[in-house]
């Protein structure tokens, strides 16, 4: 009776896997799932799924981006005709004509006009429109549909459809006409003076729709609750958009300040198909894409048509990272999960 006491007591005060490793007559095992990893030691596991998940997304960056890049520079040296290797060897001769040349200089103030209008222009009717949809009015979904949908459709036929329109005879000027205007027709394309204004507006047009997306997104993410006890306290309307909404929504507008940057650097689509490649110079739109493929492609030059590429993947590329710096180094260092070394 006593020797069962002794046995039932030592089992309640044993460990289970004490327990079970006697009952198997073996030694109990010990456990290294909990060890802590000593300081200095690498993790092997965690950098092997780090190199199988991010491995290939950087093998196609390298193959897709960085390679171009470094062959484009390479081509930059040479007078290349585009076919065989490279033997007319110019060192920096393409880079020298690029930046003395007056047709580049302009083409370079034409993406600067776009880019800073852009902002200037898209930028609050954007805001105004995401803070009018986020209200509930009748038919907002459908005029959110409406917004967006030119952003949808592709540039040729955006630039198809508008050329049509501006034409001289198109219908622009022949609806200004019949409503008692005759003295509003210009010439849209062809006047340089208008023309840089002409694309501002297709590029508005097309693109203010995605700008409203984002703010609408940017909008539905603040709670309501601020609103509410703003309004309880006695601010108005525009107290609440400016003190509020308007820095709550800084981060997305920053982050679309961004994009309309890096796309007004590479406007290329919309100015070739409603100017062309030869137009673009004379009527005052041209852009650096465009001169990059009137010079180096229809030129015949490719060594020529590649500086140009680098050229303006160093300008894009140093605005980015300026841009990143000053501008959204805030939001990315408000992005991390870990602290600062």
């Amino acid at each position: 009776m006593s020797d069962s006491l002794g046995e039932t007591s030592l089992a309640m005060t044993t460990p289970p896997e004490s327990r079970s490793a006697t009952v198997d007559g073996a030694a109990p095992a010990s456990s290294t799932a909990g060890r802590p990893r000593r300081a200095g030691q690498p993790d092997w596991r965690k950098r092997l799924e780090i190199a199988l998940l991010a491995g290939p997304a950087i093998i196609m960056f390298l193959a897709f981006v960085i390679f171009p890049v470094v062959m484009a520079a390479y081509y930059g040296f040479f007078k290349w005709k585009g076919y065989g290797p490279p033997t007319d060897f110019v060192g920096l001769d393409n880079y020298l004509i690029i930046f003395k040349d007056s047709a580049f200089h302009e083409a370079l103030m034409h993406n600067g006009f776009i880019m800073v209008m852009s902002l200037v222009v898209q930028g609050p009717a954007a805001i105004a429109l995401a803070l009018l949809l986020n209200q509930k009015i009748r038919g907002r979904s459908v005029i959110r549909v409406l917004i967006f949908l030119p952003y949808v459709v592709s540039e040729v036929i955006v630039g198809t459809g508008w050329g049509l329109m501006l034409q001289t005879n198109g219908a622009v000027n022949d609806l200004l006409t019949k409503i008692g205007l005759p003295s509003w027709t210009v010439e849209w394309l062809s006047d340089p003076k208008i023309a840089i204004w002409t694309l501002l507006l297709i590029i508005s047009w097309k693109y203010i729709g995605f700008a409203v997306i984002l703010f609408l997104a940017g909008l539905q993410s603040i709670p309501e609750e601020l609103f509410e006890a703003s309004a309880i306290d006695g601010a108005s309307y525009w107290q609440i958009q400016r003190s509020i909404t308007l820095p709550l929504l800084g981060p997305t507008i920053r982050i679309w300040a961004f994009l309309s940057i890096i796309g007004s650097l590479q406007l290329f689509d919309l100015v070739y198909i409603i100017w062309g490649q030869y137009i673009a110079s004379t009527a005052g739109t041209s852009t650096m894409a465009t001169y990059m493929v009137a010079e180096g492609r229809n030129a015949g030059n490719y060594g020529f048509g590649n500086a140009v590429a680098v050229v303006l993947f160093v300008i894009s590329l140093v605005i980015a990272l300026v841009y990143q710096r000053f501008v959204l180094r805030r939001d990315t260092e408000g992005a991390l999960t870990e602290g600062k070394k």
